[in-house]
């Protein structure tokens, strides 16, 4: 998979994998994850499938619409690709942290659904649920930031507090940082994610 990789100055620290938004590429988070932590690797990467041109990491059927099947098949191909990955460049795959963003943040919550200990945290930016009817592996170790928008019209208010519910439910440690906004990303979500993250790791 196309993908940029930024050893950090601590290698202690988890390496960031960031997932990027519809239309988005490997190069949108990198701000975002120097805000959250300037000292962690980065493993940005770019989704495999093209909608109309557009990078996304699994196919859909519709807006809001997933395709189960790709679904699936791209979650694992995503997994396979951090395992090849961290051997590549020398990370812990087992000290990872997901920032996701809308599409990126569905995959990354597909990752969660369906492998135990995939990350440390997540940083799920404007997320859906990504599978339903799927028995969840437990997460008591896992923390989970979703950062949501009162007034997106593609992730609804109820989608986000059923996600949280679920990861809840899971055993993972769940905050949910609300803003009065839409689907866009905002830089006091952002500093929130951060706070999050530094109270956290």
């Amino acid at each position: 998979m196309k993908h940029v990789f930024n050893r950090g100055s601590n290698p202690s620290k988890p390496t960031f994998l960031l997932l990027h938004g519809t239309g988005g590429n490997e190069l949108d988070l990198l701000p975002i994850a120097g805000m959250i932590d300037d000292e962690a690797s980065v493993l940005s990467v770019r989704g495999n499938v093209s909608e109309n041109g557009m990078p996304r990491f699994f196919k859909r059927l519709a807006e809001g619409v997933f395709d189960m099947e790709d679904l699936v098949f791209r979650t694992k191909e995503l997994k396979e690709f951090i395992e090849l990955a961290s051997s590549e460049h020398g990370f812990d795959p087992n000290n990872m942290i997901a920032i996701g963003y809308s599409n990126g943040a569905n995959i990354a919550g597909s990752l969660l659904f369906h492998y135990q200990n995939v990350f440390k945290g997540a940083m799920l930016l404007h997320p859906m649920v990504p599978i339903r009817d799927l028995e969840l592996p437990n997460m008591k170790d896992v923390s989970v930031f979703i950062g949501a928008g009162k007034n997106d019209p593609i992730c609804l208010p109820q989608e986000t507090e059923e996600l949280a519910s679920l990861l809840d439910g899971a055993g993972a440690k769940v905050v949910t940082h609300w803003e009065n906004m839409g689907h866009s990303l905002t830089r006091s979500e952002i500093e929130a994610a951060a706070d999050w993250y530094k109270n956290n790791f």
